[in-house]
């Protein structure tokens, strides 16, 4: 029997901009960095305390710390430490608030089922954090994100759902104008719900998350969005059309594969037609070049680029952005089997190019193969990226927080980097070496798929066979698409990593 999932997308946080301090309501002001240590007078003079209390309490300016104080009206403030005050300070400072608020809650029911008094939880489930003076559009953003994201929790479980942060309030600086504020926020906070919804769909269990789940909650979210039309390819469809390799990868599941594609066709749509290409590999176990056990568990987040492309769609609709944009998510469950394909194996690929099967565990680089000379093909884009939980190379390369980028565009690149600074997200060039795309060269078919060389440069390599020259990137974010731990608003278990990237591009392209 299936397990019943927690509803999708999760409801996050809603944060505004408003103009006054409310008194009674739980508050967090900052605490910065001064000259010769925290400067405590600012959160004092906030919360009525003299700077010893705050002393006391261990309140500190190191980003990301939080202290509570109790409070002459019985409520809890909180004082939260950002650093210099820079921007990222700000969403690290955010998220362990929100952390921290989600934290006092589950205490609060705690305390609730011991002594039946639920205590100040009515009161707890909103919390207003005083601004800066003059906050800028980046710093808004960053707090934003912190807030909506840093409290994020997705558990299957038969047990009630705790109380969560519901409501947060931005107090502006007096005189403030905080109209284009809430704009800025509202546009963060879609970010936010990009991030949210790929999390969802990553850590969604693989015995409930098969292609037709993935591909039918993506299609089912779309459908109330303006200008977003979804079409789920099944089965027989893909073979009637030639897609070798999401047929091949996905032949050993006794659930078969499908093709999620989504369409962002607005009327006044402007600048270039982007299509992006998600992997939607909903389980891996690496088929009969099979995975150790070590670590397999965590192949069910293996759709996280397929998840990114769904979540960024769904923003771009919500934001209503002028740009013609097209999601691809070949998604395939990659299992051992008497029908899996085999190491050795020729597949002929959408378009007719074949490929001669080295290692069953580089699947995903098949399945998007199909679909980037499809988009080529069919969809006449004018730019083409994918995205994918593609190789341990990355991981090896760049750690578990940083994305790869190859790219044929050096505009394009560039754009990437700055869509993913603007939205949190750190990317690093990579090279596409020539030298080693002769590897790439099959002899017993056109292209090799495990060519020898530098793994993460070879696969992008692989893929680029595919594009028909046209300008293209592919993002590698086998890193940062998990997380081990806990940091800034980032969760333990799947990130949502280079869902805002995406909406930041997209909107980047608007002409």
């Amino acid at each position: 029997m299936e397990p019943e999932l927690p509803v999708i997308p999760t409801a996050l946080v809603e944060v505004d901009v408003v103009r006054k301090w409310r008194d009674g309501l739980p508050g967090a002001v900052a605490v910065h960095e001064g000259e010769s240590g925290p400067d405590l007078d600012a959160a004092a003079e906030r919360f009525d305390v003299t700077p010893a209390v705050l002393q006391a309490v261990g309140a500190s300016a190191a980003a990301g710390t939080v202290r509570p104080l109790p409070l002459s009206s019985g409520g809890v403030g909180w004082a939260i430490g950002v650093g210099s005050g820079a921007s990222h300070e700000w969403r690290t400072a955010g998220a362990s608030v929100a952390r921290a608020v989600r934290d006092r809650l589950a205490g609060a029911v705690e305390s609730e089922d011991e002594t039946g008094d639920l205590g100040e939880a009515s009161d707890a489930d909103y919390l207003q954090v005083r601004l800066p003076a003059e906050p800028d559009e980046e710093l808004l953003t960053e707090l934003t994100l912190g807030l909506a994201l840093g409290g994020y929790r997705f558990k299957v479980t038969n047990d009630t759902s705790p109380p969560r942060l519901r409501k947060v309030l931005l107090v502006a600086p007096e005189d403030a104008d905080v109209e284009p504020m809430r704009e800025t926020v509202r546009r963060a906070s879609e970010l936010a719900a990009a991030t949210s919804l790929a999390r969802d769909l990553a850590n969604a269990p693989s015995n409930v998350k098969d292609p037709a789940w993935l591909t039918g909650t993506g299609a089912a979210l779309a459908e109330p969005l303006p200008n977003l039309t979804a079409t789920v390819r099944d089965e027989k469809w893909l073979a009637e059309n030639g897609f070798g390799g999401i047929l091949a990868v996905g032949g050993g599941s006794s659930r078969p594969p499908r093709l999620l594609e989504l369409n962002h066709h607005p009327a006044a749509a402007t600048g270039p037609h982007l299509v992006l290409v998600g992997k939607g590999i909903t389980f891996d176990t690496g088929g009969i070049s099979l995975k150790p056990a070590d670590g397999m568990h965590l192949m069910r987040t293996d759709m996280a680029g397929g998840g990114a492309v769904i979540g960024a769609l769904l923003a771009v609709a919500r934001l209503g952005l002028p740009v013609k944009v097209t999601g691809l998510v070949p998604s395939a469950e990659n299992h051992v089997s008497g029908s899996a394909y085999r190491p050795g194996d020729v597949v002929r690929h959408y378009g007719g190019k074949t490929t001669e099967v080295g290692n069953t565990d580089a699947e995903g680089r098949m399945v998007m193969a199909d679909a980037l000379a499809y988009a080529a093909d069919k969809l006449e884009p004018d730019v083409l990226l994918d995205v994918a939980t593609l190789t341990g190379a990355m991981k090896v390369a760049l750690g578990l927080r940083t994305g790869g980028v190859f790219a044929t565009d050096e505009d394009l690149a560039d754009r990437i980097t700055r869509a993913g600074h603007s939205a949190g997200e750190t990317w690093w060039r990579m090279p596409l070496l020539e030298d080693h795309a002769d590897a790439v060269k099959g002899d017993l078919s056109d292209v090799k798929q495990t060519p020898a060389g530098p793994g993460g440069v070879t696969a992008a390599l692989f893929l680029r066979e595919f594009t028909a020259g046209l300008p293209w990137a592919h993002l590698d974010i086998a890193g940062p698409a998990r997380a081990e731990s806990d940091y800034s608003e980032v969760v333990t278990g799947a990130t949502g990593f280079a869902a805002r990237t995406l909406v930041n591009l997209i909107a980047s392209m608007q002409g």
